[in-house]
């Protein structure tokens, strides 16, 4: 985990659920931006602050340091664990300069199938109130307006072990924030060790989520529409 979610509401929504009280550095849209199977190393719109103001931008899902890129290299990393991201030099800089929340609905797992490993079952995983949530995550990304990327921006969800019935589903989550803490975890003055124990001590609690099967046809990113998170027997 996190592999591949859904983002379907509008820029406008996400903020209000966010109850952002200070300036906007951008025209929030009201249309809804309508993805129901993002997947990784496309581009993604992401919470940061900036100096003036909050943005929404978007940015590819996967990040790596300059140092990490290159013929050779693995691929940008899409998930960063919680676990070892505060201290991995991999992901120090970027934890303390680049903190973000990406805005969502749901997130899908796979779970393989006891009598046939190669057979798996996709699950959407959603708040129980049916609200946004907001992902926390990690990763550069332009400033002061610039709106284009360049070869190093990107992010990562950031990922904790999961709790309780969830850990049926999958042994990772995202780490998922309620709004009055990813409104503390995108300050820019927070203290590391302080933006760490928000991820790990103050996030939604597995017992906010449920989970049902969908079809499989969010297994192909080519699919797309509201049906790909409609329960299935």
């Amino acid at each position: 985990m996190c592999g591949r979610f859904t983002q379907y509401q509008a820029q406008v929504r996400y903020l209000e659920k966010l109850n952002w009280q200070a300036p906007l550095a951008f025209e929030p849209s009201d249309e809804p931006i309508d993805r129901y199977n993002v997947a990784p190393t496309t581009t993604v719109q992401l919470v940061h602050f900036d100096a003036d103001g909050l943005r929404m931008s978007s940015m590819p899902w996967g990040y790596a340091p300059h140092w990490a890129r290159g013929k050779g290299k693995r691929p940008p990393a899409i998930n960063a664990r919680l676990e070892t991201a505060v201290t991995s030099k991999y992901w120090r800089s970027v934890w303390t300069s680049g903190r973000c929340v990406v805005p969502a609905d749901g997130w899908y797992e796979w779970v393989k199938d006891p009598n046939d490993p190669k057979r798996k079952q996709p699950y959407y995983i959603k708040l129980k109130s049916n609200e946004p949530m907001f992902y926390a995550a990690i990763g550069h990304f332009p400033r002061g307006g610039i709106g284009e990327t360049s070869e190093i921006d990107g992010f990562a969800i950031v990922t904790s072990a999961s709790d309780q019935g969830m850990v049926d589903i999958h042994d990772r989550m995202p780490v998922v924030l309620p709004p009055e803490v990813a409104r503390e975890w995108l300050d820019t003055g927070l203290p590391s060790e302080s933006a760490e124990d928000l991820a790990r001590h103050h996030a939604e609690p597995v017992d906010s989520f449920e989970w049902y099967k969908v079809g499989k046809d969010v297994g192909y990113v080519k699919n797309k529409g509201s049906g790909l998170i409609q329960p299935v027997d």
